[in-house]
């Protein structure tokens, strides 16, 4: 390979001046006073962040996540004129598919962890080795060990782009893509495309309203006439999240630049990603979680490695500037052609309706499933419901 296109093996080796930095910035955060309300309508409640604080700072463990990420097969490439950083993992059933799975924000691949050895190794967990996937897990631009654009246009549609590029450079001539919150825009965006190698997409956070009402629950006008009640509760919880959720994108899709307290202060990353307004009610779903009540896979540590990785990768900022570049709704139809799976979780921002995906996707619409548990980070919180639902949705297509 030239050296534009050269794959380059990976490590990730922080050095320990950089770790005992992290720790001496936590102990030196000043605090403000206590919320004046006793519930989380003011944000991240002050016990929640201090006791969240202390544990980061003295019991928290980097080198642990360190070593688990070194344990896969890391790489960079350079595509597009940008440093792209990625875990692929082969099955080793030699016909297993190749399988792409974008992350989103405030997340990274720290989300996917948990389901490489599921989806790459079935047979270990009461799948078949016909259900095997190749796995792709790319960090997307300005987020982990990817480089950070230094010019603009790097959006989801030059990032969906860039995947099909990495994806036939790796070798496949045939391939499915994943994806939930910013990856759901990139993976629609491939399926808005429509590369020939791409044989379909799945995404947990699937647009599929109807044009004509997508701009009334960005409003918050009220719902139209004519609903069905699964429509109509999927449109107050869009009203819901436009209302009351989306601040924390408004400000990064218009000032990113601006959020300095991201790469100067851990508290401050934290609590901003702590607070992502996301269909579980956070930061209630994050208090369950360090309180290990949470029903699902998602621990302390799980969202202290994915916090700890923006910090010593000090992309807070240059993560926040995905959002100035998006120029795309996330929640109406898409004109999409290919194969199309949805799987639905109840704590996701909203519920996708059956009707308006079939609506959305008449003619190719592969897969439509409803779970009872799982939320916006569908892979991270439940990885077997996740890994069940990849062999589902993809099956028909092998």
């Amino acid at each position: 390979m030239s050296s534009e296109t050269e794959i380059r093996p990976f490590r990730v080796d922080v050095p320990e001046e950089e770790v005992a930095e992290l720790r001496r910035r936590i102990a030196a955060t000043r605090w403000p006073e206590q919320e004046t309300v006793t519930d989380d309508s003011q944000g991240v409640r002050l016990a929640m962040m201090q006791e969240l604080a202390r544990y980061w700072g003295t019991g928290y463990d980097w080198r642990k996540c360190e070593a688990r990420l070194n344990d896969l097969p890391q790489f960079m490439t350079e595509i597009d004129g940008l440093g792209i950083h990625f875990i692929h993992v082969r099955s080793r059933h030699g016909d297993a598919l190749p399988l792409i799975v974008t992350h989103g924000w405030p997340g990274s691949i720290i989300e996917q962890l948990k389901i490489i050895e599921p989806l790459t190794n079935p047979t270990a967990h009461g799948a078949s080795a016909a259900d095997a996937f190749h796995l792709v897990i790319p960090s997307l631009p300005g987020h982990g060990f990817s480089a950070k654009p230094t010019t603009t246009g790097w959006d989801p549609v030059r990032i969906a782009r860039a995947w099909v590029v990495l994806m036939k450079r790796l070798g496949y001539n045939r391939f499915v893509a994943q994806g939930g919150d910013w990856g759901a825009a990139v993976t629609q965006q491939m399926g808005i495309q429509a590369a020939p190698e791409l044989l379909g997409i799945h995404s947990n956070m699937p647009g599929t309203a109807p044009a004509d009402i997508t701009k009334g629950f960005e409003r918050g006008d009220p719902p139209p006439p004519g609903l069905s009640a699964e429509e109509l509760r999927a449109y107050e919880q869009l009203s819901s999240f436009y209302a009351k959720h989306v601040a924390y994108a408004l400000i990064m899709a218009t000032r990113p630049q601006t959020l300095y307290g991201l790469a100067d202060s851990p508290a401050d990353l934290a609590a901003f990603m702590l607070d992502h307004g996301d269909g579980t009610g956070q930061p209630g779903l994050v208090e369950k979680a360090l309180e290990g009540t949470l029903q699902s896979a998602l621990t302390r540590d799980d969202l202290l490695d994915n916090i700890t990785m923006y910090w010593l990768t000090n992309t807070g900022v240059s993560a926040a500037r995905l959002y100035w570049e998006n120029k795309a709704d996330f929640f109406d139809a898409k004109p999409i052609t290919i194969p199309f799976a949805i799987s639905v979780f109840p704590d996701e921002l909203y519920q996708a309706p059956r009707s308006w995906a079939e609506r959305a996707y008449p003619n190719n619409l592969l897969y439509y499933n409803r779970l009872d548990r799982g939320g916006h980070f569908a892979a991270w919180e439940q990885p077997d419901l996740f890994s069940s639902e990849m062999r589902a949705a993809f099956r028909s297509l092998r």
